[in-house]
């Protein structure tokens, strides 16, 4: 197996032993298919994170910990991997465990094992359920000194040393009117959307979305949908039983995504969409909004939370002044004639 890293770097980046690394690359017996698999994807991360490797600065190891759809975890590696470079006054290296859907289990597992058995890890970000035994694990990471910094859902009643991430309660908010201008006369109610009900993050949208709705358009009933992971092949036939439930509805508030499952139910059952808001500038929101199938996207920008996220770390360590602190970010409204060019040109 080629390689052009040092074998501590390997070791430290795969989160295996270097004599078991030393045995993968030179391929010698005892190397189990996953360690294999592990060294493959650590030499992957070290290549993209070649420009980061500086001399003469500290180094810190970030272990992200990212429990959603390819579609956003990608974009977190996207965002953070873009950041690598600028970071100061540290190196910092990323190391990436991904999930598609929502375990509990899962996450105390891998949570866990950043901080058992002599691993080096510097910090956590981490999207994952609001649960007591996710917030135990990340004391028990707190307690071994690695800080945990929750990225877009918070887990509350745990020693996390910040939340990074959108303002949810104000994106709900938003949505909620959004969706009343959008409707304006017009009868309708809105189904809502959720991946997880897990995640605080999302019941912090849905429930200050109820909230404004009634404030705004008393009338209108929501519908919500829930447990789907955000994944198009679990939400097609769901959401087509919901519209055939509830013929009234007429609006959409995607917390979760998975939204061109939702647009294709609502075309099979010949329904109209008078609006839909959904969350998240990745590519298929960006073709939907384009063609007219979203009214408009919340957005906040992932690099400026990646961005934050180290500096916390970093202030964990004393590498930076003061003390991590909490930073949520504005919400950004994104429609058909203001799509960041920089971003999606067409």
């Amino acid at each position: 197996m080629a390689r052009s890293h040092r074998v501590r770097d390997i070791a430290e980046q795969s989160g295996l032993s270097e004599a078991t690394v030393d045995r993968v690359l030179h391929g010698r017996a005892g190397a189990s298919p996953r360690a294999v698999r592990a060294v493959e994807r650590a030499l992957l991360d070290l290549d993209r994170q070649q420009t980061q490797l500086r001399l003469g600065a500290r180094t810190l190891i970030l272990d992200v910990v990212v429990q959603a759809p390819e579609r956003f975890s990608g974009a977190v590696r996207r965002a953070l991997e873009a950041e690598l470079p600028a970071a100061r006054p540290a190196v910092v290296r990323a190391r990436f465990h991904l999930r598609q859907s929502a375990d509990v289990h899962a996450a105390v597992e891998v949570l866990d094992g950043i901080g058992r058995r002599g691993r080096v890890s510097h910090g956590v970000l981490l999207k994952a359920p609001d649960h007591p035994e996710v917030a135990a694990a990340v004391d028990r990471l707190g307690d071994r000194g690695i800080p945990v910094v929750t990225l877009v859902t918070d887990v509350r009643g745990s020693g996390r040393a910040a939340y990074v991430g959108l303002d949810n309660a104000a994106a709900g908010a938003t949505a909620a009117y959004l969706l009343t201008v959008a409707l304006g006369d017009r009868p309708g109610d809105a189904l809502v959307t959720l991946s997880r009900s897990l995640f605080f993050g999302e019941r912090e949208r849905v429930e200050s979305f109820a909230r404004m709705l009634a404030r705004l358009a008393p009338e209108r009933a929501v519908h919500s949908l829930t447990d789907t992971d955000g994944l198009d092949a679990t939400l097609a036939a769901r959401v087509g039983s919901v519209l055939a439930d509830h013929p009234t509805i007429t609006a959409v508030y995607s917390v979760g995504g998975g939204n061109r499952a939702t647009v294709a139910a609502f075309d099979a059952a010949g329904r109209e969409r008078r609006a839909f808001v959904a969350h998240d500038l990745d590519e298929d929101n960006v073709e939907l909004l384009r063609s007219g199938a979203l009214t408009a996207v919340l957005h906040h920008d992932l690099q400026a939370d990646m961005r934050r996220a180290m500096a916390q770390v970093m202030r964990h360590h004393g590498l930076l002044p003061g003390a991590p602190t909490s930073v949520p970010a504005n919400v950004e409204v994104i429609t058909p004639y203001n799509v960041p060019a920089r971003m999606f040109p067409r």
